[in-house]
């Protein structure tokens, strides 16, 4: 287990070292300078220069590459050309939003999913597995800020139990943040649930199709006390792996919904720092989304080891 969990870590660094060469090199690409989009067309050159000098935009790419990476190692993620403010603060105020919006979408999915995919399992080709997999082809199908409108029109607009979007804060209290978040979260929810209960609902027909189920079966066990006991551990495999690609895209795959609610988290940063031309805030906020992601995936290995024994001695 501990050598699997190094090589992982390997793995892990090399990737992040990759993302961020990548993710400098497509930032730079960008056509324009921040410095003359900042001080407008009519901006004197030698007020662009010493503007470019202050942000740090003169050095060659090299230093200033280096610069960046060895700053997020730090925690210095560098200053916003923007807001004037280190981008730390900002991200760090951002995710007291993303973090628990991707937190409670990722609950809502997994409290719905997980129950309909192994009910429509159990009923094979009955009424109740074709109107799940009518359902969730629904839920596929359809946007999610298409979700998100229909949720503002009847729960805000029509019965008034929500707001139709905006973030009061924590400091407000932990209930009128949770109540905010709470239709971004089923918005964001929907479709997710809908592929992970197809994921669920296909993994376990294909477990309870093994030779020592049917074995399990042959000993006097219910289909239910088989499913417990013997297949629904195995079906977990494919489902950890959609539940981490999950949480991933929820936390940085939210720009959309954050912009329908006009919630401040990270999505929606990255969506004014483009429009503003806020290089090192996207850069810096892209990186860390993929590091998380990374990091996601190295926990979802480490839980595959955990339910396959067989992973472990590699």
């Amino acid at each position: 287990m501990l050598r699997y969990a190094l090589s992982r870590l390997v793995s892990l660094a090399l990737s992040l070292l990759a993302a961020s060469v990548v993710i400098f090199a497509v930032i730079e690409v960008i056509p324009g300078d921040p410095a003359a989009y900042m001080l407008g067309l009519n901006a004197a050159p030698e007020t662009v220069a010493a503007l470019r000098e202050e942000l740090g935009l003169t050095g060659s790419l090299w230093a200033r590459y280096l610069d960046w990476v060895s700053g997020m190692l730090t925690g210095d993620f560098g200053l916003s050309y923007t807001y004037r403010v280190p981008v730390a603060d900002l991200v760090v105020q951002r995710l007291g939003v993303s973090l628990p919006l991707a937190g409670y979408a990722l609950a809502l999915s997994t409290a719905i999913a997980l129950p309909v995919g192994l009910w429509a399992a159990a009923r094979r080709g009955g009424p109740v597995d074709l109107a799940v997999m009518g359902a969730t082809q629904l839920g596929i199908a359809v946007p999610n800020f298409w979700f998100a409108m229909l949720l503002v029109l009847v729960f805000a607009v029509k019965l008034g139990w929500f707001s139709a979007g905006g973030f009061p804060g924590w400091e407000g209290g932990f209930l009128a943040g949770i109540k905010a978040l709470t239709l971004p979260a089923v918005a964001l929810a929907l479709p997710q649930a809908a592929i992970l209960a197809r994921v669920m609902r296909s993994a376990l027909i294909e477990t309870l199709g093994q030779d020592y189920i049917r074995s399990a079966r042959a000993k006097g066990l219910t289909q239910g006390q088989a499913i417990r006991r013997h297949a629904l551990r195995n079906a977990l495999i494919p489902v950890l792996t959609i539940l981490g690609l999950q949480f991933s895209f929820l936390l940085a795959g939210a720009i959309i919904i954050e912009n329908v609610f006009f919630l401040p988290g990270l999505g929606r940063l990255i969506f004014q720092a483009i429009t503003q031309r806020d290089l090192i805030v996207v850069e810096s906020v892209v990186m860390l989304l993929v590091f998380a992601v990374i990091v996601v995936t190295f926990v979802v290995d480490l839980a595959y080891a955990a339910v396959d024994p067989r992973l472990r001695r590699r």
